[in-house]
């Protein structure tokens, strides 16, 4: 399957629903072993599909299973019940789901961009449940930032979204999303993913980012840590990846001249990071 694109290796892993109605979180998996072995979040303009490359890399193995979820209000996963949900609220739906997985043992759990809020939010909540926390490209939030420019980031993302919708907004963005030499097919899958994002569970996530403090979760956790991302990335810029690294006392990996959808442009240095 290695061979195929990333479109027609997708198809081979379709999506399926857990938990109760109001709490849906729809999810693809790959991987034979009897309990999950990786968890793996999207960011904000994204969904389970980018995870392609590493769902076809745990696909014929016995000892992993890897399970990539649409966050809340993505996909058919339910959206969050706050107008204005901070990383904490994505957090405790991502436990929920586990439990409904009856998934109880340490996972690898993985965090790209806005997904990185919410591993670390989850670290937090449950330590005992995390063998190691890794984040790819991960945003940090405006939370930290003052109130002005909190509120220019957010309505400035929500301003994008209302004038182009999400077909616009993805036309717009995605070549952006990656490096300069990301073959056609990798910028069509993050054009086509993006596409489909439902504006109310993007400008849910929107408000999220704006409230978002990784720094000060990572402060708080003891779980192993790994930070990568790709040295072309103009959205989360090495730099800021390698300070989030440095704040933990820790060496910023360098997935090579890739940019912000590392998963799928360095798949190869990403399977390796996680074991996959």
């Amino acid at each position: 399957m290695a061979h195929l694109s990333p479109h027609a290796a997708l198809q081979h892993f379709p999506t399926a629903l857990a938990l109760r109605p109001d709490e849906v979180v729809q999810y693809r998996q790959a991987g034979r072993a009897a309990r999950v072995t990786h968890v793996l979040l999207h960011g904000i303009g994204s969904g389970s599909g980018s995870w392609v490359r590493q769902l076809q890399a745990a696909e014929p193995r016995n000892d992993v299973r890897v399970l990539a979820w649409d966050a809340p209000g993505y996909g058919r996963s339910a959206p969050l019940s706050p107008i204005h949900p901070h990383a904490a609220d994505y957090a405790r739906r991502l436990w929920r789901w586990m439990d409904a997985m009856d998934q109880h043992q340490p996972i690898t759990l993985v965090g790209h961009s806005l997904g990185a809020l919410m591993a670390a939010a989850a670290a937090v909540q449950q330590p005992q449940r995390v063998a190691e926390l890794v984040l790819l490209a991960p945003a940090r939030g405006y939370g930290d930032a003052d109130e002005v420019e909190r509120e220019a980031k957010l309505s400035g993302r929500l301003a994008t979204l209302q004038k182009l919708g999400p077909q616009g907004m993805a036309n717009a963005r995605a070549a952006a999303m990656l490096s300069p030499d990301a073959t056609p097919e990798m910028v069509d899958l993050v054009r086509d993913t993006m596409a489909q994002i439902h504006p109310a569970g993007y400008t849910q996530a929107s408000r999220m980012l704006s409230t978002g403090r990784l720094d000060a979760d990572l402060a708080r956790v003891s779980v192993p840590l790994i930070v990568a991302s790709g040295s072309a990335d103009t959205i989360t810029p090495p730099a800021a990846c390698a300070d989030v690294a440095h704040r933990k006392n820790l060496a910023w990996v360098d997935l090579g001249p890739v940019g912000h959808v590392c998963a799928l442009e360095a798949a190869e240095r990403v399977n390796q990071l996680l074991g996959l």
